[in-house]
């Protein structure tokens, strides 16, 4: 059993640069939907076999299984019987052909992973094994639902029609657009996805990753103990009126959608002598928006339906201030659940479908209602200061990785060439 490797390591950000290299972006995003990014798991499998020869050997010969946690759960609740993963979960590996939904050949050989290795893709809603005798599941208990974390939310959340949309305000942020049926192609910044597969039909959504969100809090905590606890933080941000023109871009492990600058690093900008640690936290609460807004303009400027309403959830989501900034930001109003933990939700509501407890996905859509509308009440020129001030921020964070000038940076993908 080798350690797990969790979705914010980097340590594959120069194998990714090796792959760009040799010319297998375009193969990446073509076939699934990805980036070649350190975020997803196929570099990380491809690190694990080459960090241990010996591993890589004992894979071929089909003596190992990898998997991500949902793989991992369902082999260890069906006692080591079932090896498998829904369609959602495969398409975030950077190993599965988004158009088949089957593991991906050409993928497989350049990242030079054994299809052996990997688990079989099923649906995500349906009977898929059954739980042995363990305490607290008793034996023959149905495994039906199954589903990737922002996937499950964009499903608790009922997001079933194209256009609607979900932002998961966690540790980093996922913002996803239900887009259909038929498999999107967005522009370079947005990824494309399997929502979810259910009774034969794949529904597909358009997504973008923040990585850092939460976890900035966590830092303003842990790191500077500038509060005590993360709900601590929307009380010392409300002490000022505002930022007093600090900008804070936390791009800790680079910056994800729609930018994909894995050597940007977190920047600060602004600091005068009457900066506070309410400044500072204010600061970082907008950077949490700005990240979002980033990502649904991406979004708005490709294929994406015009989005009317932004529903949120996840721990962050319980902030009132930030919330209201979300909406005066987007200009668009945020839809907050009674239920923040959507994904739960959704990962009971696709085990109800698989088992015959809910006839359809409709019928669920009237269990999870909102507990607050935020709408937006700031006017548009404030509104265009505000993100410009960040993008200027943004390019600070992207130079100082890169050694690029602000004006060479542009979202979706590098420097332009001159």
């Amino acid at each position: 059993m080798s350690p797990a490797v969790v979705w914010q390591c980097r340590r594959t950000a120069r194998l990714c640069e090796e792959l760009r290299a040799q010319g297998l972006e375009e193969l990446a995003r073509e076939h699934t939907g990805l980036l070649l990014d350190p975020y997803f798991s196929g570099p990380k499998v491809r690190w694990l076999l080459d960090a241990d020869p010996e591993l890589r050997a004992r894979a071929e010969r089909g003596e190992l299984a990898f998997g991500t946690v949902d793989s991992w759960l369902v082999y260890n609740l069906t006692g080591g019987k079932t090896h498998v993963t829904d369609a959602s979960n495969a398409s975030r590996t950077l190993m599965l052909n988004l158009d088949k939904v089957a593991w991906d050949r050409e993928m497989l050989s350049a990242l030079n992973v054994p299809e052996e290795l990997l688990p079989r893709v099923v649906a995500s809603s349906g009977v898929m094994g059954e739980a042995v005798a363990q305490d607290p599941f008793p034996s023959g208990l149905p495994i039906s639902g199954l589903a990737g974390d922002q996937q499950a939310a964009l499903f608790g959340q009922g997001c079933f029609a194209p256009g609607l949309a979900k932002n998961t305000y966690g540790t980093g942020c996922f913002l996803l657009v239900q887009a259909g049926e038929t498999r999107p192609h967005p522009q370079k910044g947005i990824l494309a996805t399997i929502a979810w597969q259910i009774g034969g039909s794949t529904s597909y959504a358009l997504e973008g990753s923040v990585f850092v969100a939460g976890a900035a809090v966590q830092w303003l905590r842990d790191e500077l103990g500038i509060i005590e606890s993360a709900a601590e933080s929307e009380s010392l941000a409300r002490s000022v009126p505002d930022t007093g023109g600090v900008m804070v871009v936390p791009a800790f492990v680079g910056l994800g959608a729609p930018y994909w600058e894995p050597d940007a690093r977190g920047t600060i900008v602004g600091l005068t002598r009457g900066t506070s640690r309410g400044h500072l936290t204010r600061a970082v609460l907008e950077a949490i928006a700005h990240q979002v807004a980033d990502v649904l303009e991406a979004m708005a400027e490709g294929e994406g339906s015009k989005i009317r309403e932004l529903r949120v959830d996840g721990g962050a989501a319980g902030n009132n201030l930030l919330m209201q900034f979300q909406s005066d930001l987007l200009g668009l109003p945020v839809t907050r659940p009674r239920l923040l933990e959507t994904t739960a939700v959704g990962a009971a509501f696709l085990a109800g479908l698989g088992i015959g407890l809910y006839r359809s996905a409709e019928e669920l859509i009237d269990r999870q209602q909102p507990e607050r509308v935020f709408l937006p009440s700031a006017a548009p020129e404030q509104r265009l200061r505000w993100r410009d001030e960040w993008r200027r921020a943004v390019a600070c964070a992207s130079a100082w990785g890169t050694g690029a000038s602000a004006g060479e940076r542009t979202p979706g993908g590098g420097s332009h060439s001159h």
